[in-house]
């Protein structure tokens, strides 16, 4: 399963019209809109990226609307993988276990404001 945010562009007259319009379509969900900025915030989802990409293009065709773009995306199987390997690693890196290592020459970067990045 793939969901998609996309950001509808059209002038404000147009976005009443378009609201009612995917609120009452099947291959779309309707979240928000700002009429000032002619810009609605939908979602679509799909089995698979072929089955988005065809309902984005729909969107794309639909009457008043400048354009559709695809911001956001989450799927499903890609996420899952990720998490497999998340657990299949040894939470620990090996340095922190590696006896023959002094602490004093581990070097740690996780506050940027600090990093010395060499430039």
């Amino acid at each position: 399963m793939n969901i998609s945010s996309i950001v509808v562009q059209a002038l404000p007259e147009y976005i009443d019209e378009l609201v009612e319009t995917f609120k009452n379509s099947d291959i779309c969900e309707y979240h928000l809109h700002d009429k000032e900025k002619g810009k609605i915030i939908i979602t679509i989802e799909g089995a698979g990226v072929e089955e988005e990409i065809e309902k984005l293009v729909k969107i794309q065709k639909f009457p008043h609307v400048i354009a559709a773009d695809m911001m956001m995306t989450y799927q499903e199987e890609q996420l899952d993988e990720e998490i497999r390997k998340l657990e299949a690693e040894d939470p620990v890196p090996a340095m922190l276990n590696d006896d023959t290592i002094d602490a004093k020459d581990i070097v740690y970067h996780g506050d940027l404001k600090k990093k010395d990045f060499g430039f």
